[in-house]
């Protein structure tokens, strides 16, 4: 396989962007995880408090909803800083993985766990894929998204961009209505289920230690608004904004469905509903509603783009389930043993907002919207 990175081509699928290119590397229960970021501009305060800062926000401290898998998630930022800023050489950051039990996914090597990637990746690489606990499907190798998160997030926040997620449902639990922004920034990462209403996330709560008491695991929607980004970013047709953050967020593990706006509900509409009306509000265009999410077209309208992204429930369950033995090719069961979070969506929350910002600095880079070097900054 041939492989140049940096010049912007490559055959395999682990790099995302043309301007902010992103990297990423590791699986669940290899040595450590990382990312590599080139096309960061020069002269951005930069320093491993901000990414470890970013990195603390995917576990919750309350045990009963994650798994007892406890990863002191230690970013090592090696190269591409230098004196507290970015130099606009490629950025490289690693975690290690260290609380590893190898002997809890033995059986994995026969016996694909239902729901998860372990059957078809065996076939794709031929038996030599990494399965412990997942290899490279597993939700650990998210981690290189959260460091880059807050390297994209940092960036976008010295142009005025604001990207921020919360829980909006788990299981049959969810927010009545949308949560104002400042209950999103207050509240959000109070709570273990990352759910800006307390009284909801209480219920959340009990919602998982049920599930997870039975053996079992729910999904459920994290919802991402974005703030403060002007109309006309985005590279139509197939580089369309919309189209590009839905492909990062796909690529997070155990995510199904992706909608901005009012998304499939704007099929029961009428287009007199639907349609956002446009008007003026102190010398600047707006719309009266946002059933667009902020993109038309795949561009950016100048209105917060809203995104929501539907996880499955976590597949490896302790209950027993049917599979297929690979060597015997015979019918068998599989009861999953090892430490798996009865509902992923509150460690997904920070993983929806890194990859929303990852793609929206690529675009903002590209639209001429960032400078090479952030002068004057020092």
């Amino acid at each position: 396989m041939i492989c140049v990175v940096w010049g912007r081509k490559c055959l395999a699928g682990n790099f995302i962007g043309k301007e902010f290119v992103v990297i990423t590397f590791g699986e669940s229960h290899g040595k450590c995880v990382g990312a590599v970021v080139d096309g960061c501009p020069a002269g951005l305060p930069f320093a491993e408090a901000d990414v470890q800062a970013m990195l603390d926000k995917r576990i919750p401290k309350n045990a009963a909803v994650v798994s007892a898998r406890v990863e002191e998630d230690k970013v090592e930022i090696i190269s591409g800083i230098f004196n507290g800023f970015t130099t606009g050489a490629p950025i490289a950051m690693l975690v290690e993985n260290k609380d590893t039990r190898l002997d809890d996914y033995a059986a994995l090597r026969r016996l694909p766990r239902p729901g998860h990637a372990d059957y078809p990746a065996a076939v794709k690489y031929g038996g030599f894929n990494d399965y412990r606990g997942g290899g490279r499907f597993s939700g650990r190798v998210t981690v290189p998204l959260v460091m880059t998160g807050a390297l994209a997030k940092k960036l976008l926040s010295y142009f005025g961009v604001e990207v921020l997620a919360y829980t909006r449902a788990i299981g049959k639990v969810r927010l009545p209505a949308t949560p104002n922004l400042e209950d999103v920034r207050r509240l959000t990462y109070a709570t273990s289920v990352r759910c800006p209403s307390l009284q909801v996330a209480r219920a959340m709560e009990k919602a998982i230690v049920e599930a997870k008491a039975e053996s079992d695991s729910l999904g459920g929607i994290v919802e991402c608004v974005v703030t403060g980004v002007q109309a006309g970013v985005g590279e139509p047709f197939f580089d369309a904004l919309d189209a590009e953050i839905a492909k990062l967020l796909f690529a997070i593990p155990g995510v199904k469905g992706v909608e901005f706006g009012a998304g499939f509900k704007a099929a029961e509409l009428k287009g007199s509903e639907n349609n956002d009306a446009f008007t003026i509000e102190a010398g600047k265009i707006v719309t009266l509603s946002n059933n667009a999410g902020g993109i038309l077209g795949g561009l950016t309208t100048g209105m917060p783009i809203i995104v929501r992204v539907a996880f499955k429930p976590t597949s490896s369950i302790a209950r027993k389930q049917q599979t297929v033995d690979l060597e015997t090719m015979k019918p068998s069961s599989l009861k999953v043993t090892g430490r798996h979070d009865p509902c992923i969506v509150p460690k997904a929350v920070p993983v929806v907002e890194s990859a929303a910002a990852i793609v929206l600095v690529d675009h903002m880079i590209r639209a001429g919207l960032m400078p090479k070097v952030l002068r004057g900054q020092k």
